[in-house]
């Protein structure tokens, strides 16, 4: 949800100075571009050379380079970013910006900022408790800020209470579930499998397959990222949803897959089918161990519900299905099979003979069919980037079905 993002973050006189460090370097990590303001008393807890060797772009400190003269525009900053965030935010600064003085080029720049604007307090506790902080802080809000609340813990004055700067993390955090209720996918409801499923022959042994479940939990957590409410139903994985957007249902059968899936169909604006279900499941499961007694032991399997399928016969128009193929042989040929069998609107083909694709990989390629007849070839990509394409396909084409409602 950060990628790409251009964050502008200003830094106030605070022993907290250090944490900018950190929160720039997870930024960057994110994909954003990074553009620091230093106010003169915060150069003195981070120098400049620390944060411009992270944001990757020079630090600015004064209205102009001392050196060259070269003029830095608080106006064109302000324009610039995505978002500002003011991290640490002294009490010094929070009581300019409510007073709307401006005489440094932080407090300049705010002035200037059309961007959501974030202010992440670090004080002393008395500081922090006092009315004036307080009143300055109601200030920011009713003035349409985002005020990043500080946490409890030992301050630099020996005293434990509120103060706190935020973690980084949590800044970030608050970063990305912002952009998110403005993302590509907000108002969505996006359902995703992942993962095997275990058929139970009997309390110990069981069918099952080699799947990981990464993909599965790519999608879901990049769809999460684009504002959706995401549903994971996620067969047997070691694998667990970071996103507070996504709610992990586990199950363990086709079986009980289905249900969990079918359960929530109904309300979903996309589902992404990315879980490798086991197309056969023993059709008696023994109450006790099997023991090993015949040379030949002989299992009767009976055919799973075949949920894609299943679920395409009650789409909805608007309702958008996405299935996943692995093949071995014949795979466009395959896929585009079940492509029109299932009622689908987009199949995603791998190979397993492609190397570095597949159950057990970081990494994967495929080649996505739509039922428009358009083609997708990805390289070898982590199983993130590949993620990402396939949302990316899908919220292209939310976007010409509304197109072709509203023609």
């Amino acid at each position: 949800m950060l990628h790409a993002k251009k964050i502008l973050l200003g830094v106030s006189g605070s022993i907290a100075a250090y944490k900018a460090a950190l929160l720039t370097r997870l930024l960057v990590k994110e994909g954003c571009e990074v553009k620091v303001i230093l106010t003169r008393s915060a150069a003195g807890f981070i120098t400049p050379l620390t944060l411009a060797t992270l944001a990757k772009n020079p630090v600015l400190t004064e209205f102009a380079d001392p050196d060259s003269g070269a003029w830095h525009n608080h106006v064109e900053l302000g324009l610039w970013a995505d978002a500002f965030v003011v991290a640490p935010a002294s009490a010094n600064t929070l009581g300019k910006c409510a007073g709307g003085l401006c005489d440094n080029l932080l407090t300049a720049t705010y002035l200037s900022a059309r961007c959501p604007v974030f202010f992440a307090p670090a004080m002393d506790l008395d500081m922090y408790r006092h009315p004036a902080t307080r009143r300055n802080l109601e200030t920011l809000l009713a003035d349409g800020n985002h005020i990043i609340p500080a946490g409890t813990g030992e301050l630099a004055s020996g005293l434990s209470g509120e103060g706190r700067m935020a973690e980084p993390e949590q800044i970030v955090e608050t970063l990305r579930g912002h952009f998110a209720q403005n993302g590509r996918l907000a108002g969505k409801t996006v359902l995703v499998t992942a993962g095997p499923t275990y058929e139970a022959i009997d309390p110990v042994r069981f069918v099952g397959n080699h799947s990981t479940g990464k993909m599965g939990y790519a999608l879901a957590e990049y769809a999460a990222a684009q504002g959706a409410t995401v549903h994971l139903v996620s067969g047997p994985t070691h694998l667990s949803a970071g996103h507070p957007g996504i709610t992990l249902h586990r199950v363990t059968s086709a079986r009980q897959m289905y249900e969990a899936a079918s359960g929530i169909f109904p309300t979903a604006d996309l589902v992404l089918l990315a879980a490798a279900v086991a197309d056969y499941a023993p059709a008696h499961q023994a109450d006790r161990k099997i023991k090993k007694k015949e040379a030949v032991f002989s299992l009767v399997l009976e055919k799973t519900v075949d949920i894609a399928a299943t679920l395409g016969q009650d789409k909805r128009p608007g309702q958008l299905l996405v299935g996943f193929a692995l093949e071995t042989d014949n795979e466009r040929e395959n896929a585009l099979a079940k492509l029109q069998s299932k009622n689908l609107d987009l199949i995603v083909l791998n190979s397993l003979r492609d190397e570095g694709a597949g159950f057990g990989h970081e990494t994967n390629r495929v080649t996505i069919f739509g039922r428009d007849g358009r083609t997708y070839e990805s390289g070898l990509q982590p199983k993130k980037e590949i993620a990402r394409t396939i949302v990316d396909i899908v919220i292209q084409k939310f976007g010409h079905e509304r197109e072709k409602s509203v023609s």
